[in-house]
């Protein structure tokens, strides 16, 4: 088998399969485990797959920068967002993540709601000026401009010192196998950092985050609430969420 055939194979695989085991795909082609991992890094340097031990698995199309990410599955997003809003309560503290979906549930919150909104992220705090009852707290640190958000050890060590009722979390996989994960070390650290201070912590997933993974584990599914997501419950990566007892608030 020629390389661009093994590789219009391995592309197949992952869309069908939502995985590929190396020695499972070597063993059916009769190839080397190295010829397919050589195949599997080639895969990974265009942003086409997660290499991860043993195989691969979807690259999250969320790992792209902030104005890009904004295009992407915008009415999802939307769903999502309306759906973790009605989790805000009057009168509460809401540590809520940077991201273009943490931003669609700043622009969810009612206009008139009383909270305190707890935030790295220079954009949601604008994103709140014209609520007038929420009080803002805006976490200092290096600006990563990716995601646009403060992270690095100043954002961490602030975010240690504020505590809350609600945490909502941006991630850009949400995998079975893999977990929660994001594509920046730093973001990883400062998103548990965030979810360590509130009493619980959901995770915001628009369908494109489903199923999908990238290179730092943020928390275990231990560490997380629920998520809420787009998805329909019949989605296989959701039953296989709800097997291991992960809640799943469906949003639209």
């Amino acid at each position: 088998m020629l390389a661009a055939e093994r590789r219009d194979h391995l592309l197949a695989l992952l869309a069908r399969e939502g995985k590929i085991v190396a020695k499972d795909v070597a063993s059916d082609l009769g190839i080397s485990e190295d010829s397919v991992r050589r195949d599997l890094r080639d895969l990974a340097a265009e942003g086409l797959c997660q290499r991860v031990y043993g195989g691969a698995l979807p690259a999250s199309p969320a790992v792209a920068d902030y104005a890009a990410r904004q295009t992407v599955t915008p009415d999802g997003k939307r769903k999502v967002a309306a759906t973790a809003a009605t989790l805000v309560r009057p009168g509460s503290a809401l540590i809520l993540d940077g991201g273009t979906t943490a931003l669609a549930v700043a622009r969810a919150l009612a206009p008139d709601l009383d909270c305190t909104v707890i935030t790295h992220s220079p954009t949601i705090a604008v994103a709140l000026l014209d609520h007038p009852r929420a009080e803002v707290f805006l976490l200092g640190g290096r600006l990563f401009k990716h995601s646009a958000v403060t992270c690095g050890a100043a954002a961490v060590e602030a975010a240690r010192n504020v505590s809350a009722d609600l945490c909502l979390l941006g991630v850009t996989g949400v995998h079975p196998e893999a977990g929660l994960t994001t594509g920046d070390a730093e973001e990883a650290a400062m998103k548990r950092a965030l979810a360590a201070r509130a009493a619980d912590t959901y995770v915001l997933a628009s369908s494109e985050k489903i199923g999908a993974a990238s290179r730092f584990r943020v928390l275990p599914w231990e560490g997380i609430s629920g998520v809420v997501t787009d998805v329909e419950p019949g989605h296989p990566v959701i039953r296989e969420l709800t097997a291991l007892g992960v809640t799943v608030l469906a949003a639209g």
